[in-house]
């Protein structure tokens, strides 16, 4: 390689590593290769910390200014890829995970130190490609119910189906093999790709939600069938790419996480509020805590972070503000409103303002020129490059 060519690389990397290090507090896996850093927290089982990026006293600014900090890490050698995760409804201090694909359909019970408690085994599943998980109380019984949704479809179509399977809550922490109800669904306008559920607290209704540049939150029947499939309908519209959805305690609101942020929402189309997230390698989850106040959020990677990032003030009072019904969907695919007797509080939205509400969601304007302008002068670049190699 000539000096020309040499110049010209080297003034390829400069260029980039500034674009690196002004997107590095919304880029999507901003403490990727390269540059890995984790904060130090004391936390048992913890990972040792390691060097940060140039801008990472201003991520620690950052960190401070917002509140949030790291619950745990997970220890355990067999979470590689957590892209699960829920609170215990019953176990005090207990968190669930389990991996994405390549893995058996398995799930970790882990403590507030991050180390596995128990590891269950679902005796009548598969784990195709499990990408997320909600926590729920079965209303009748007390007890809790756990699901996992095996709803991965990088294809957008490979699969004439995707399955959710519930299961009774563990009552002793202790490794065992569980049995699921399988639940079978078929998403009304086609089939995509998916990453969030996340179940009513007041109804048990199951949600789904898409992860696609123009995604979409899907209500599943109120009453599940186990000898056909359901069919999913939408109701309102998601942020852009979006990596999971839980709802809030009381169900007053619910999260969906994105790579770059979270978005609070009263019900779909209403936007309360957007929450900054930490940077992490790969952002892949989110619940409530118990009381409601914060958000956890985790990655994919090995001894992987979770997060707790406490709720502004605003957002308590933006969602007190007005009570709305519980979105659903008749079978025409249109969106209806509960009689006001059965509304749970904070959850509804017309397909109108939802639509209206989809145009502001996602990656700024300016991002997406920004990443756009990036990959042009970089093909530009690697052009005069091959001519100068010549």
């Amino acid at each position: 390689m000539g000096c020309r060519t040499g110049a010209i690389l080297v003034r390829l990397l400069a260029v980039l590593g500034v674009i690196a290090v002004w997107t590095g507090l919304s880029a999507p896996g901003a403490y990727g290769a390269g540059g890995t850093a984790r904060a130090a927290d004391g936390a048992a089982g913890g990972a040792a910390a390691q060097a940060g990026p140039p801008n990472g006293w201003a991520k620690q600014r950052t960190r401070e200014r917002n509140g949030e900090e790291i619950l745990f890490h997970f220890t355990d050698p067999r979470i590689t890829e957590s892209s699960g995760l829920a609170v215990s409804p019953t176990h005090k201090g207990i968190y669930y995970t389990h991996n994405d694909s390549s893995d058996e359909p398995r799930f970790f019970a882990v403590g507030a130190d991050g180390r596995t408690r128990a590891t269950f085994t679902l005796a009548n599943a598969t784990a195709r490609d499990w990408e997320g998980m909600a926590a729920s109380v079965d209303r009748a019984t007390g007890k809790g119910v756990l699901w996992f949704a095996d709803i991965g479809d990088n294809l957008n179509g490979a699969w004439p189906d995707i399955s959710v399977y519930k299961v009774i809550e563990p009552e002793r922490m202790a490794d065992a093999t569980l049995r699921a109800v399988r639940y079978r669904f078929r998403y009304e306008d086609g089939p995509r790709n998916a990453e969030g559920i996340m179940v009513h607290p007041g109804t048990g209704r199951l949600y789904v939600v898409s992860k696609e540049f123009s995604g979409s939150i899907y209500a599943a029947p109120t009453k599940l069938r186990t000898d056909r499939v359901n069919i999913l309908r939408r109701v309102g519209p998601a942020p852009i790419m979006a990596t999971d959805a839980a709802y809030s305690p009381d169900g007053s609101s619910f999260v969906i996480r994105t790579y770059f942020s979270a978005s609070i929402y009263r019900a779909p189309g209403e936007l309360i509020a957007r929450i900054p997230m930490p940077a992490l390698d790969q952002a892949e989850s989110i619940a409530y805590t118990p009381d409601g106040m914060a958000l956890l959020t985790g990655s994919e990677g090995k001894n992987s972070p979770v997060y707790r990032v406490p709720l502004p003030e605003d957002v308590f009072s933006k969602v007190a503000a007005e009570a709305t019904p519980e979105p659903t969907a008749t079978s025409r695919g249109e969106t209806a409103v509960q009689p006001e007797a059965t509304r749970p509080a904070g959850t509804t939205g017309t397909a109108a303002a939802a639509a209206d509400e989809g145009r502001e969601e996602g990656v700024p304007v300016q991002m997406i020129l920004l990443w756009l302008a990036v990959a042009a002068g970089a093909t530009g670049v690697i052009a005069l490059i091959a001519r100068a190699a010549r």
